[in-house]
């Protein structure tokens, strides 16, 4: 077996391309197939990424050299890959959100447990050093009990001549800018805070740019007992921010892991703490790697997908009806 993990890809838009990059970063891993349903994206890929267009999706999973394929494909699809992925013995990295729904995002668990392969989600930015270090606080006892939590994340690729008809379909990214931007900082706060029970959303059409939904909402309510809020946007200036409010200091990652604010009870301000940054696609492609390698389990795998899912789905659920969902009444 080579000592470098070879890897195909499914889905070959840009994220694809920045995957495929990461994934060499790395040192460990190489993307030595591609494939799509259009014969011009799977040659245009392969000629400026270096590897070979499969004709169908059949050769590419079963293909000897490959042990592991990269899923980034619209979300919907997500479940169907990995059912076929697994079925052909490779290991899978499904980028976020794993499935749309709690029964999908099973589906993929129990097609990746059969096949005993290693499925891992591209939750990537609880890695942020930033986070880390607010995590490291919180288990130290550094904040005290965690009270509320608050993210922001805006960025205004709906708004790009360029994008990929699926992303600003509501179908594919219901509740405007979660799946492609809120979810991040959902992960993170399960991360920080443990699972959710309580779900209540609110998301609007204010312009009319797109079909997507322009402003959306969340409120959150952890089984510990803590409260979060978030606000994401498809189409604002791009602002990346995980907050943690406790009895004994509140702690801010902004500007997407760039900085780390804290400021402990007595203090009149917050002061700013050093924090270093890391490329955190490389990181989780690392790792998927070395699970591939050495039979280990991801840190987001099946369950921390499935939890997304749930989340996913409550939010809509409370949306269409204007009530808070509990997370119990969908796992």
């Amino acid at each position: 077996m080579p000592e470098t993990v070879r890897l195909g890809i499914v889905g070959l838009g840009w994220f694809g391309g920045v995957l495929t990059k990461s994934a060499r970063a790395t040192g460990v891993a190489d993307v030595v197939s591609c494939f799509a349903r259009s014969d011009d994206s799977r040659q245009t890929f392969a000629d400026t990424h270096g590897c070979r267009p499969a004709p169908t999706l059949d050769a590419l999973l079963m293909d000897p050299e490959i042990e592991g394929v990269l899923v980034v494909t619209p979300h919907s699809t997500h479940a169907q890959l990995v059912e076929e992925v697994a079925s052909a013995g490779k290991h899978v990295f499904v980028e976020k959100p794993l499935a749309l729904t709690v029964a999908d995002a099973r589906r993929t668990i129990d097609a990746t447990d059969r096949a005993g392969v290693t499925l891992q989600v591209g939750h990537n930015r609880r890695r942020q050093p930033a986070n880390r270090r607010i995590k490291e606080m919180i288990e130290a006892g550094e904040l005290g009990t965690v009270m509320q939590l608050e993210g922001v994340h805006t960025a205004p690729g709906a708004l790009s001549p360029d994008i990929a008809a699926w992303r600003i379909d509501p179908d594919e990214s219901p509740a405007g800018g979660m799946t492609a931007l809120g979810i991040h900082e959902v992960d993170t706060f399960a991360y920080l805070a443990g699972p959710v029970a309580r779900v209540a959303a609110f998301s609007t059409r204010l312009a009319g740019l797109t079909n997507l939904d322009e402003s959306t909402t969340v409120m959150i309510e952890f089984a510990s007992g803590a409260l979060a809020y978030l606000g994401t946007s498809y189409f604002a200036p791009p602002v990346v921010t995980v907050a943690a409010y406790g009895t004994k200091a509140n702690a801010w990652n902004e500007q997407d892991g760039a900085r780390l604010f804290v400021q402990r009870q007595g203090e009149p301000a917050r002061t700013e703490e050093p924090v270093d940054t890391v490329d955190t696609t490389v990181d989780e492609l690392a790792e998927f790697a070395r699970c591939i390698r050495e039979g280990a389990r991801p840190e987001t795998g099946g369950p921390e997908g499935l939890e997304m899912a749930a989340v996913l789905e409550a939010i809509v659920e409370s949306v269409a009806s204007g009530r808070a969902v509990a997370l119990s009444d969908l796992r």
